[in-house]
């Protein structure tokens, strides 16, 4: 079985920690700085055999240097020169085996240009999506378009409903409130909302999310829903479902 648990690091930054049960071999996704990773492969006596990157953010990428010198994992990631110690480039389409599971390369340009989502079909099916699609929410748009944004998270909404969403952020309950705003009579919003505050009281994580689960929730997957279209036209442009999710995003920008 391969085991997901999250490394909070920075304010809100979630590195993900994957494991298969039966080695002390691991792999993390986006280190965004090395202490917190380093404190736990000590404590638990692991082994850092893989890093995988999403994007070149400080935020993912900021403990490289020093978990590549201290452990020389093998590190995939996006073609990009700004992340230095990347040894296997991925791009869209390409799979990589990693914990013995076969993960194909998504990629998922908007938040940045070179973003790439990881995508295992196995049981159950796993998504590491960095901050392109956050649990209610989506990544903000720094070097992409909105046309880039949206066709990179209708490729994801697409996937199985029961895949298990990993995102780089704890930004469930900001995401929604925004929500709430945008779609107030929505009841899976509301409990969701609830289970999320609960959560956050005693500290613990609000993700993984499904995809099944954020196709209920999250706005920016729902711009073809009736509600959505009011809800955007209210703010601006909702012509189609491109101008209700920019629509959408900027608002969002500014809530």
């Amino acid at each position: 079985m391969l085991s997901v648990t999250p490394i909070p690091a920075l304010s809100d930054n979630y590195i993900w920690l994957l494991r298969q049960d039966s080695s002390q071999d691991v792999c993390v996704v986006d280190p965004g700085e090395a202490a917190p990773v380093l404190a736990l492969l000590e404590r638990e006596e692991l082994v850092l055999n893989t890093i995988m990157i999403t994007h070149h953010h400080a935020d993912h990428t900021g403990g490289l240097k020093e978990l590549i010198k201290r452990y020389q994992p093998r590190v995939i990631g996006p073609d990009n020169p700004a992340i230095n110690g990347i040894d296997e480039v991925v791009g869209d389409g390409d799979e990589v085996r990693v914990m013995g599971r076969l993960f194909e390369v998504i990629a998922t340009p908007g938040h940045t240009l070179d973003h790439v989502s990881y995508f295992t079909a196995g049981i159950p099916p796993l998504l590491l999506c960095g901050d392109t699609l956050f649990a209610a929410g989506c990544g903000r748009i720094f070097e992409g378009t909105p046309e880039q944004m949206y066709r990179s998270l209708s490729r994801l909404a697409r996937l199985p409903e029961d895949t298990l969403v990993f995102a780089g952020h704890e930004y469930t309950q900001a995401n929604l409130k925004f929500a709430t705003a945008a779609d107030g009579d929505n009841a899976e919003v509301a409990n969701a909302l609830e289970e999320c505050r609960k959560a956050r009281a005693l500290d613990r994580p609000t993700l993984p999310s499904t995809i099944g689960r954020e196709l209920k929730i999250n706005p920016f997957l729902r711009t073809g829903d009736d509600r959505m279209r009011a809800a955007a036209a209210m703010q601006g442009s909702a012509d189609d479902d491109l101008a209700t999710f920019t629509t959408l995003r900027e608002w969002k920008d500014n809530f």
